[in-house]
């Protein structure tokens, strides 16, 4: 078993260098990111096994930040090759993550709280 959550630790830091890349072009940070991210990730997988119940809506919004970072590092290299492409900056990044995170916490909880009540089901 902890071969396992260490393999998808390791899976996790690695898929996650070019969404780091996408907020910063340093290479320190990315590293940092990454490091942390190992560190962090053993106990947030106990925390999200245990509210994966409750968080219904969270493939969907991590779906949605995946394809976000996805039209920025696009964005960004069409910038490169021409000026006219927007450059989505790193204020707005971080506020779309934060509010997609938000939004679909927020989601998942009413829908779980609904689901909780007695005589809400389906009649």
């Amino acid at each position: 078993m902890f071969v396992v959550i260490g393999g998808t630790d390791l899976l996790f830091a690695l898929d996650s260098i070019p969404a780091v890349f996408g907020v910063t072009s340093e290479a320190y940070i990315v590293f940092a990111a990454s490091a942390f991210a190992l560190l962090g990730l053993r106990a947030l997988y106990f925390l999200i096994s245990v509210l994966l119940d409750r968080l219904v809506y969270l493939s969907l919004g991590l779906a949605v930040i995946l394809a976000f970072i996805g039209v920025k590092l696009i964005a960004h290299w069409a910038h490169g090759v021409h000026d006219a492409v927007p450059e989505i900056g790193t204020a707005l990044s971080l506020a779309v993550v934060g509010g997609v995170l938000a939004v679909t916490t927020a989601a998942s909880l009413v829908t779980a709280r609904r689901r909780q009540r007695p005589g809400s089901g389906p009649a």
